[in-house]
């Protein structure tokens, strides 16, 4: 599934990678560091079988989705204001969306290295979303 989604934005880049920018890309790279920092600790975690670091990243998963929050309010704030780059805009967000859901993927995999390590399956993240 998180193949998939890295396709998804291969694609969009391959679409779009060399038209200018609608602004400084910011805060997807940073998600996009965030991701594959919270998947690499991820694959750690099952290695060494460490429940507790599965844990702290599943609750980092929060600001992942802060960030696309915030790509969210500002693409749709520049679509409204520049109905010409929505297009543009749209697949923005459609990779925002993707490596938001890398981050969920990481967090699912981290709860079951949680019930592997101690044999139960509890709520591991306490979301605010």
């Amino acid at each position: 599934r998180m193949g998939d989604h890295a396709e998804g934005i291969g694609k969009i880049v391959i679409m779009h990678g060399d038209k200018p920018l609608l602004k400084p890309l910011v805060d997807i790279p940073k998600m996009a560091d965030k991701a594959s920092d919270m998947l690499t600790r991820s694959i750690d975690a099952f290695i060494n079988k460490d429940a507790e670091a599965a844990k702290a990243i599943c609750n980092e998963d929060d600001k992942v989705d802060e960030l696309y929050d915030q790509i969210y309010r500002d693409l749709l704030t520049f679509m409204i204001e520049d109905p010409m780059i929505i297009t543009r805009g749209t697949y923005l967000l459609w990779a925002a969306h993707n490596l938001e859901r890398i981050a969920d993927r990481v967090t699912n995999i981290c709860e079951r290295i949680v019930f592997l390590v101690t044999g139960s399956m509890e709520e591991v993240k306490v979301s605010n979303y």
